[in-house]
């Protein structure tokens, strides 16, 4: 049996400094969409599969998913680049990273991103995911990873949304240039994974 002393002290550990600070701002500002911790493994994974890589986030909101992207960063050459429309949130977060030049937090709409990419690395929670998904798409480098999250499971195929075919979840997940699945993040959550092909 483990010590609940011992999982707590590992959780600790395990949730990087970053995204600690990233949720206290959240915390502060009443901000209450920062990405969940299952997803921001998944987040924290994609980014170091990616070594040198370019890699961007639309939708920082406070930094939570900013962090555990950062978490994963590997080598001297990658670059972070995020996105968010709220002035106050985009400038909160950028402290968290300002010893960091790899790092880059704009403040404006999510087309801002397309003179960074092509991206080794997309978690779209912004905008683009709805508005534009053929332009999230296109700014994928041949090989990079997409990650979208916030979909509700759908056990069935064609995925359903409130008893409708979700038409945004079917394109991603059937587009013939990506390779793409659905991930459970928790019971009730789901996020797309999907990589672009050769």
């Amino acid at each position: 049996m483990t010590d609940t002393t011992d999982t707590t002290a590992l959780t600790e550990r395990t949730v990087p400094p970053r995204v600690v600070a990233a949720e206290r701002i959240a915390s502060e500002a009443g901000f209450k969409k920062s990405c969940i911790p299952e997803v921001g493994r998944l987040l924290k994974l994609a980014a170091a599969a990616k070594p040198d890589g370019v890699i961007a986030e639309s939708g920082t909101g406070s930094g939570v998913g900013t962090a555990w992207l950062h978490s994963g960063l590997a080598g001297a050459g990658a670059r972070l680049v995020t996105v968010e429309r709220d002035e106050v949130l985009a400038r909160r977060a950028a402290g968290v990273f300002a010893d960091d030049e790899r790092v880059s937090v704009l403040t404006g709409d999510w087309r801002l991103l397309e003179r960074h990419a092509p991206f080794d690395v997309f978690f779209c929670d912004g905008g683009g995911k709805r508005d534009d998904p053929q332009g999230v798409i296109d700014l994928l480098a041949p090989g990079g990873i997409l990650i979208l999250d916030d979909f509700t499971p759908s056990p069935g195929w064609p995925p359903h949304f409130e008893g409708t075919v979700d038409e945004l979840r079917l394109f991603y997940l059937t587009h013939p240039a990506l390779e793409a699945t659905e991930i459970l993040t928790t019971p009730t959550s789901s996020a797309v994974v999907a990589a672009r092909r050769l």
